[in-house]
């Protein structure tokens, strides 16, 4: 089975794309061949589309089964009807979504500093509870980790009060790992959901051992 693959022949995955339970976000001119693998590997549908002009979709946006966030200037509408799930704005200076929300079907650790208008707008959206926080001390916590349904995987730095934090928030073992040969920000080579995952090209055999282990797919 594949496990690693590149989009726009780079390694930072999850910089470009961005996955649910049911979809997979990838900018246009994604290879056919990767959209496949995406497709099947992570048992989604694919959905190209550029997130306010931009192809770097995976870190303007973040969804969950309910819903999905996007950064100012994107069409809501027409990412509802892309999505097929609610849609909404991030209404807030900080907005490069997919960098600074951390979320599952069930919770979501966001960025320290977004307004509350912003977390009323996430919890609204996700239909999750959020929660302020850090993740090895850095803010933008959406990059700084992976989580789904099954496990949640962060920066190797993470701290105990924050290890503690992050298992009351999502109700998950708490795992550190790294992608693309000791990359700390796993959230930039990385694309899961509680089906498989799939890694940048650049992660060695063990980082992918000890993500299959935190994302619930060794028993």
């Amino acid at each position: 089975m594949i496990r690693t693959v590149d989009i726009y022949d780079t390694p930072m995955i999850g910089v470009f794309a961005t996955c649910t339970e049911d979809v997979v976000l990838v900018p246009p001119m994604t290879k056919p061949e990767i959209c496949n693998i995406l497709e099947s590997s992570l048992d989604v549908r694919v959905v190209e589309t550029l997130v306010n002009g931009s192809v770097v979709v995976g870190a303007l946006s973040r969804g969950n089964s309910n819903g999905f966030l996007f950064s100012k200037g994107t069409d809501a509408r027409e990412m509802q009807e892309l999505t097929g799930v609610q849609v909404e704005i991030l209404p807030d200076r900080l907005n490069a979504v997919g960098n600074i929300v951390l979320a599952n079907d069930s919770a979501a650790l966001v960025h320290p500093e977004l307004s509350d208008k912003a977390l009323e707008t996430i919890a609204r959206t996700l239909k999750v509870e959020v929660y302020r926080g850090t993740i090895a001390g850095m803010k933008n916590v959406g990059m700084a980790g992976v989580v789904t349904k099954k496990g949640l995987l962060v920066h190797p730095k993470v701290t105990p009060s924050e290890r503690e934090i992050l298992e009351k928030i999502f109700e998950l073992p708490i795992n550190i790992g790294t992608t693309n040969f000791g990359t700390q920000m796993l959230g930039s080579g990385l694309l899961a959901n509680s089906k498989s995952y799939l890694a940048g090209s650049d992660t060695t055999g063990p980082e992918l051992g000890r993500i299959e282990e935190a994302l619930g797919f060794i028993e």
